[in-house]
């Protein structure tokens, strides 16, 4: 065959009627359409950051008057550390009270006391962890302030001077959980070369189980997400997430690693754009025999349930006496697959124009060839662009805040399924995380 013969060959092939042929454009943004899924955080406050908590909850010194004696007589206290204990589903905290009372004739005295604490600690719906089921006790040893308790009751006072404190007692979760909340509601870019895309994790609704006494508190955490990615972004990056939901708490909550699947819907401009990422300068050398020869200027589009690609191929043929320069467009279709995080066509085959095209091109090279080695140059890896939303997701989702901290690890993103649409392609990813709370935050 003529060098000429070739070129004609190449475009006419490139001029004739598609097989299959590219629908018409349908309007209208790409549909994720995610299904629920919840993104479970662990919380864990240390027996000695709850100590913390409950030490700023207790004032340190009190002070008051009695009736002793036919006239009011000062008091005072000052308490020591707490010493914590954990007694099912209660808090017992217990700690020494020097306590003075000015008596007549004696001056002022001062009198070891006894604190005990015992309190159930949950989270309200507004996000507030409180005390419930109070109890104070306050008691002393000493004979001279027994018998005085008995006459103006200076040790009900105490005790009541530090229950008040502790009914109004309440540490607020909110901006904590406002944070996380509003770093997972944001959406994430997710630049992948020209193609512009992002992830939104939807809130609607946050979940909180039992909590669970265990040399400290314990607590899992769910929010419920509907999750997706769009290329492109169909929301603007910038919007502001609606406000926290109410809390809702429920009786249990799936425990360890969470997963969701995220389903990513591509319009196949933005996935031509993508597929770009595995080209150098634009261009994809595939063919081992004729390294001139390259693909080009992708083209994506969707008949039945098969993707087409439009690629043109181009460059110099020197090859059993034959020298041309090819440049025209060539027709491949199947039906993508993803396996182990790589998305292939693994039924890739040349339309019938193509085939006619390669099926001339005998004299020059093997029409098969081309096709296997476009096969295996279109493969592509799409691990290694998860490394940097597995990087991205995990740093964004983790921040301190006060004497906490939120931590977050994605440990796992596999594509799940992926399946052409008219005017989009969706893609089923499936992420495994963790998350968790900790107060204090550790190193």
């Amino acid at each position: 065959m003529t060098g000429f013969g070739l070129g004609l060959c190449l475009g006419g092939c490139a001029a004739g009627p598609l097989y299959p042929p590219r629908p018409p454009a349908v309007p209208g943004p790409p549909i994720a359409d995610p299904a629920p899924a919840k993104v479970v955080f662990h919380t864990a406050i240390s027996g000695l950051g709850l100590q913390k908590l409950l030490e700023t909850a207790v004032p340190i010194t009190g002070q008051g008057t009695v009736q002793l004696l036919g006239g009011d007589r000062p008091y005072g206290w000052q308490r020591g550390p707490f010493q914590l204990r954990l007694d099912g589903r209660k808090l017992d905290v217990r700690g020494a009270v020097q306590a003075t009372l000015t008596l007549p004739l004696l001056g002022t005295q001062t009198f070891p006391l006894n604190l005990r604490i015992v309190a159930e600690p949950v989270v309200s719906s507004d996000y507030r962890a409180r005390l419930q089921g109070t109890s104070v006790e306050v008691t002393s040893d000493d004979v001279r302030l027994r018998a005085a308790q008995g006459v103006a009751g200076a040790l009900d006072r105490i005790r009541d001077q530090i229950l008040g404190q502790l009914e109004g007692f309440a540490y607020d979760l909110k901006p904590l959980l406002t944070e996380a909340y509003q770093r997972i509601a944001r959406p994430v870019p997710l630049p992948l070369g020209d193609a512009q895309g992002c992830a939104l994790l939807r809130v609607s609704g946050l979940e909180a189980a039992p909590t669970v006494l265990a040399d400290g508190v314990e607590k899992d955490w769910a929010v419920i997400v509907a999750p997706s990615v769009t290329l492109p972004c169909a929301v603007p990056t910038d919007a502001p997430p609606p406000p926290l939901p109410p809390l809702a708490n429920v009786s249990a909550l799936p425990t360890g690693p969470f997963a969701v699947t995220v389903p990513i819907a591509a319009r196949y401009e933005e996935l031509a754009r993508a597929m770009t990422l595995a080209f150098t300068g634009g261009k994809l050398y595939f063919s081992k025999d004729m390294p001139e020869l390259y693909l080009t200027d992708p083209e994506v589009f969707a008949t039945n349930d098969k993707l087409v690609l439009k690629l043109r191929l181009a460059g110099p043929v020197n090859k059993g006496g034959i020298h041309v320069k090819l440049d025209g467009n060539i027709y491949f279709a199947g039906h993508p697959a993803v396996v182990d995080n790589e998305l292939r066509v693994p039924d890739l085959e040349p339309t019938i124009e193509t085939s006619s095209f390669l099926l001339r091109l005998k004299a020059a090279f093997d029409g098969d060839s081309i096709r296997n080695q476009a096969r295996e140059a279109l493969r592509l890896d799409l691990g290694n662009r998860f490394q940097a939303v597995k990087s991205k997701m995990s740093t964004d989702l983790g921040f301190a805040a006060g004497l906490g901290c939120v931590r977050a690890d994605v440990a796992r993103i596999e594509v799940t399924g992926v399946y052409p649409h008219a005017s989009y392609l969706r893609v089923y990813v499936t992420m495994t995380a963790q998350a968790g709370v900790y107060l204090p935050c550790p190193r």
